[in-house]
């Protein structure tokens, strides 16, 4: 055998192990996946005497604006969401101004609150960032990994990422509106004539964003102070989040365009931007 063909033996050997390791990993990555999710049905359940569907009744002595947004957003009658599906695509930035594509899957349930987020992004040529991102059983995590296999993200099991996720699903609940409903653990306060507060507890967990809406009674925009990871610590950082192109979908009124990002002393710094492009429901 030729030195030219040794190398090239030892090269395809290489290949079909990296191949191997890269497939065993995206298995893996889609068992645990498919676990999360699992244990994110099972843990879904009506609180005993909720309702199955909206009742304009349960607006009474809400803030005059957000009986407006339930009134823009809920037919009266609509049943009440248990969970959903979601598909997005977008561009995320990996530094500020440094945009790539992604694609994701998110899987919500409306009680106990949690979601299972599971994102292709490419960070890398060729090789996809593995990144999902959950709230099940009042715990946060976020993981990430390159070609399947390469730790680049591993966040969880602390109190501020447990607000930080919860904060999440708050924000995007625009997506499944019926659980923005007032119930046990959630609230609203009017802040001003435009703005209100609502307040959601799960567990040990309480967090709360301020809610601005738009002329028709639509959510436009969301706003607190989140953790964010600065060098491994968990810093309070101004956030905000955008949403945009409402159409009717499912029966509802639902934003299928958004945009989120830090704000830092220099200015925003938005890091997200997604389009929904399919959703499904499940229905109490």
């Amino acid at each position: 055998m030729s030195d030219r063909t040794r190398v090239a033996v030892a090269a395809a050997g290489a290949l079909a192990a990296i191949g191997g390791a890269i497939a065993l990993g995206t298995w893996t990555w889609n068992r645990t996946t498919s676990r999360l999710v699992a244990r994110l049905k099972e843990a879904g359940r009506a609180t005993a005497g909720e309702p199955v569907a909206f009742d304009v009744a349960r607006l009474e002595g809400l803030p005059p604006l957000v009986a407006r947004y339930f009134t823009f957003a809920l037919p009266p009658g609509r049943p009440i969401i248990a969970g959903a599906h979601l598909r997005f695509t977008g561009t995320f930035a990996t530094k500020p101004n440094a945009w790539v594509p992604f694609t994701a899957e998110q899987d919500v349930r409306a009680t106990p609150p949690g979601f299972v987020w599971d994102a292709r992004i490419a960070m890398m040529p060729v090789v996809p960032v593995r990144v999902r991102d959950s709230y099940v059983g009042g715990a946060g995590v976020m993981r990430g990994v390159a070609a399947a296999v390469i730790p680049v993200v591993n966040q969880h099991d602390t109190p501020e990422m447990a607000a930080a996720s919860l904060q999440r699903f708050l924000a995007e609940a625009v997506w499944y509106p019926t659980a923005l409903l007032p119930r046990a653990g959630l609230s609203w306060s009017a802040i001003d004539d435009t703005t209100a507060r609502v307040t959601l507890t799960d567990g040990p967990t309480t967090v709360s964003l301020d809610v601005a809406f738009g002329s028709r009674g639509e959510i436009d925009r969301v706003s607190t102070l989140r953790y964010r990871d600065e060098k491994g610590s968990p810093v309070l950082t101004p956030w905000v989040g955008h949403h945009a192109d409402y159409e009717r979908i499912g029966g509802m009124m639902i934003p299928t365009s958004g945009e989120v990002a830090w704000v830092t002393p220099s200015g925003p710094q938005p890091y997200w931007r997604g389009r929904l492009v399919a959703a499904t429901f499940d229905w109490r």
